[in-house]
Formats: structure tokens, C-alpha cells, sequence
């Protein structure tokens, strides 16, 4: 009511309806940790298209098997990717204009094709001391003809065009090796000019791609603590789904049983699910069958697809190569998301692979029928379909299981509406905890699964079979009341895939007339 009632008359008080809505987070966003040739290290960058990757990332690159997965997620339907890039031993370009260090923004052999001019045309004119300390600042990327102007930059410190801290925030391509940089900072040299042109200046310094990367840059000592190597996805807000391709092209270069697991691991603790890429050696359906069964990944997290792609590569002239399958496989799920929901399997004559003219093991129904009982998907050549996902299983979906999370669409509506509802119901903290929040608990979250329902997503053929929501006396006794707790229970009943259609044709007798 209003705060004072001082006069005689009519006061008007808006009263809040009560309803909060949820709304359902992305379903798809999936995160790429790996080597690329070009970017800044340990950080997450969301992209939006493969464009998107090539200019940021430099694109394909025989020493990435992860611009390779990124190019067919996009290919395949995907719709916005996180880009966590890591280096081994790798340098940047460096350049030494006089007494200044520059240095490319990232390792790679990428910054030797920078150029770099200097001058000192500035808005100041005249000759006084505050001219000597401006100059403007070129730089051009000949491989891919990105060029950045900097204007009127200043060698002062207390300016806020000081040099190294304009190019930190605001260059894609060049840096001030601070660390190297005299005190006080002095101004670059200009360049030379040849025919009324000035003469762009080439790093001193090679780049070095470093090598080819281990377990141990992802999940090395202290990376959890400072966010690097793949816990460098803390400073990511959310993804769905996680891809680590192959360290190299190299036979020896799966991703390490340890680093998958700990993926796993990581991808449980963030809601998200890793799509794990069979090691190269499973080239028959024996060594698939022994492989999966003797591997240790068996989280309800985790899917696995198998076998290998057979892809052009057009770095080498469209010659038919194997590839890792994670990343059109998260582009086939996230395209399936988009047309038909999280609740339908990304399996079937629809999750078509596009670019995909053939695969490194074909298989038959009763190969097939060795794999799916274990948990390992299939990748299908069938006629008139092409080649298509025929899997949506877990890593716990071995029948010996009999797991709860056995099918993968199951698992990921699950973490769906676990995050949607976690997010959506931030506000009932500090909120006094008794029925009046029930209700509002219980109409906020209902009429999120009710949308649930009504898009299909649920068995059932009323909202009383498909779901429920308590939050009561029940749930929240006298004793969680005084603790300051508030207990929930959302139940949903899941559509599971139909995997096996069963067809049974019987032959009428005839019949005489009576």
C-alpha cells in the first residue's frame, strides 16, 4: 500500500503480477579447444560464422585438425561457436623500429607477413616538445590485406593515446613488447620514404608455429586456478556442447584417454556434453568393438562417433583425406535443434553429413548391431540419404547398463531445462520462504514446462502425464525453512528414441462363408 495515506482521496498502486518468466538458454553453442594458426591464446571468442573464424583464427591449416572440425560445424548447420586457441613453443614476429619492440598480437608464423610504417604527419604542427612525442602508426597484414591506422598515438604515459595501451585494446595484429620497452618509452623512428613513398618495414624476427600439442596444454598444473588451456571456458558464459580434435593429422596424434575423460569430467560440471572422436587406429569394427570396451569414457556427458570422415582437402589440391567426425557431427545436432527441437535424436535420414562423400570404415546392419549395444554411434552410407548420423547414445548406453542417461537427447533435454531453470530462478533467492514464493515458484517454472509440452518435447498426452512441479510443505519442511532453504522437484517424462522398428506382416487364411 502507498506509503502514507495524508489526504483525503483516491491513491493508485501498481501490484506485480507474480509472473518471471524463464526463458530456455541456447542448446547449441559449442566450444573448439585447439591449435589454429592465428588468435589470442587462452581466451574464449565467440564466432558466429566460419567468416568469422578465418579472419580472427587464419582459417584452415594443415598443423589444425580444429580449423578443419570448425569448417564442417558450419557446413553442417551450426550456428555459433566458442574458439579457445592453444600453442606449443610457438613465437610471435617481432619488430625493432629503433629502440621500440613490437611484436605481432599472437604467436604464429602468420605476423611475418606484417608491415609496418611510421610517421610523424600528426595533428600537431610546429615544433614544440609535445609534437616530438606524436607519430601515427600503419600496420598492414599482406597475407590477408587487414590493415589498422592508429592516428596521433603519444610516447607520454599520463596520455590517453599512449602507444603500448592503444594498440593492447584496440590492434587485431601488433603489440608493444611492454616487458622490453625502455623507460621512458621512446618514439619509433619514421620510415623512409622512396619516391614519395614511405618504405613499410618487415619484423626482424620470425614468427614460430611451436609444435603439435599434448594433454598436458590443456589441463596442465594450475590451469583450472588461472583459467587456461580448457578451463579457459570458465570465462565463457555458457556452452552446449564441447569438440577437442585431434592434436595433429599425424597417426600418433589422438587426443590422450586422459584428456578426454577430463573433458568429460569439465563437461559435467558445466552442463554441457563432449563430442569425443574415436582415435585413428579404429579402422576395422574389431578394433572399434576392443577399443570402446577397453577406453574409460563412460560418462553420461559424453557421445562418441565412429568411424572417421573421408573429406577433399582443399590445402592439398581436393585430395580425399580422413577426418575427425566431431565437428560436423555437432553441426548435425545443432541443425537438428533448430528444425525439430533438443528432444529429437540428431540421428536418422535427416542428420545428413554435408561434405561428406564418403566414410573411412562402411559399415552394414550387423556391424552396426555390434557398435549401438556398446554406446558408440554409427556414421551410415545409405542409399538415396547419402551419409547420415545412425546413433544417439551416450557413452552410457551400453544395454548392460541399463542407465537412466542412455540416450543422448534424453541427457541433453535434461541439462536444458537444469540450466534454464538455474538461471531462471535467481530472483527466489533472499525472497521470503513460505507459500506465497511456492506459488510463484510453482506458476513461474510450470509455465516454462508447459511450453515444454505444448512444443512436443514431453510423453504424455495432458501436462499431468508429461510433468510436474511441487514446491511445498512437503518439499520445504520447518527445519529447511530455518536453514534458509527452499526445495524444489521438477519431474519430466522424456521422449526416447524409437531405435528399433519393428514390422510384423502375417498372412491371412481364407476364410469360408458361413
Amino acid at each position: 500500500m502507498p506509503a502514507a495515506l495524508s489526504y483525503p482521496g483516491v491513491y493508485v498502486e501498481e501490484i506485480p503480477s507474480g509472473v518471471r518468466t524463464i526463458t530456455g538458454v541456447p542448446t547449441s553453442i559449442t566450444a573448439f579447444v585447439g591449435r589454429t594458426r592465428r588468435g589470442r591464446t587462452h581466451e574464449p571468442v565467440v564466432v558466429n560464422g566460419y567468416g568469422d573464424f578465418e579472419r580472427v583464427f587464419g582459417g584452415l591449416w594443415l598443423g589444425s585438425p580444429l580449423s578443419f572440425a570448425v569448417r564442417d560445424y558450419f557446413q553442417n548447420g551450426g550456428g555459433q561457436a566458442i574458439v579457445v586457441r592453444l600453442e606449443k613453443g610457438a613465437s610471435p614476429a617481432a619488430f625493432a623500429l629503433g629502440t621500440v619492440p613490437f611484436v605481432a598480437a599472437s604467436p604464429g608464423t602468420w605476423g611475418d607477413n606484417l608491415r609496418v610504417i611510421v610517421d610523424y604527419n600528426t595533428v600537431k604542427t610546429g615544433v614544440t616538445e609535445e609534437d616530438n612525442k606524436l607519430f601515427n602508426l600503419t600496420v598492414t597484414d599482406t597475407g590477408t590485406n587487414a590493415t589498422e591506422k592508429f592516428l596521433n598515438l603519444s610516447i607520454d604515459p599520463n596520455s590517453p593515446r599512449y602507444y603500448p595501451n592503444v594498440l593492447a585494446q584496440n590492434s587485431n595484429l601488433l603489440l608493444v613488447d611492454v616487458d622490453a620497452l625502455p623507460d621512458p618509452a621512446p618514439r619509433p623512428p619514421a620510415s623512409a620514404v622512396v619516391n614519395n613513398k614511405p618504405t613499410p618495414s618487415a619484423p626482424t624476427t620470425k614468427g614460430d608455429d611451436g609444435d603439435a600439442l599434448v594433454a598436458a596444454d590443456f589441463t596442465g598444473d594450475g590451469f583450472a586456478a588461472d583459467k587456461k588451456g580448457l578451463y579457459a571456458l570458465e570465462k565463457a558464459d555458457i556452452f552446449n556442447l564441447l569438440c577437442i580434435p585431434p592434436h595433429s593429422f599425424a597417426d600418433d596424434g589422438d587426443v590422450e584417454e586422459a584428456l578426454v575423460t577430463s573433458a568429460a569430467a569439465y563437461c559435467l560440471e558445466r552442463r554441457a556434453v563432449l563430442i569425443a572422436d574415436p582415435p585413428r587406429a579404429w579402422n576395422t569394427v574389431a578394433k572399434a568393438v576392443t577399443g570402446f570396451n577397453n577406453s574409460s569414457l563412460r560418462s553420461k556427458n559424453a557421445a562418441m562417433y565412429f568411424p572417421w570422415l573421408i573429406q577433399p582437402n582443399p590445402l592439398r589440391e581436393n585430395q580425399l583425406e580422413a577426418f575427425a567426425p566431431s565437428g560436423a557431427v555437432a553441426g548435425v545436432i545443432a541443425r537438428t535443434d533448430t528444425t525439430r527441437g533438443i528432444w529429437k535424436a540428431p540421428a536418422g535420414l535427416e542428420a545428413q553429413l554435408v561434405g561428406v562423400p564418403k566414410l573411412s570404415v562402411p559399415l552394414t546392419d550387423l556391424e552396426n548391431g555390434q557398435l549401438n549395444p556398446l554406446g558408440l554411434n554409427c556414421l551410415r552410407s545409405l542409399p538415396a540419404a547419402g551419409r547420415v548420423v545412425w546413433g544417439a547414445r551416450t557413452s552410457r548406453g551400453n544395454d548392460l547398463l541399463a542407465d537412466e542417461w542412455k540416450y543422448l537427447p534424453v541427457r541433453r533435454l535434461a541439462l536444458y531445462i537444469e540450466e534454464s531453470l538455474y538461471r531462471g530462478i535467481q530472483w527466489v533467492v533472499f525472497e521470503p520462504n513460505d507459500e506465497p514464493l511456492w506459488s510463484q515458484i510453482r506458476l513461474n517454472v510450470g509455465a516454462f514446462m508447459q511450453n515444454l509440452f505444448r512444443q512436443g518435447a514431453f510423453q504424455g498426452a495432458s501436462p499431468r502425464e508429461a510433468y510436474f512441479v511441487k514446491c511445498d510443505r512437503e518439499t520445504t519442511t520447518r527445519d529447511d525453512i530455518n536453514r534458509g532453504v527452499v526445495n524444489i522437484i521438477v519431474g519430466f517424462a522424456p521422449l526416447k528414441p524409437a531405435e528399433f522398428v519393428v514390422l510384423k506382416l502375417q498372412q491371412m487364411a481364407g476364410q469360408s462363408e458361413a
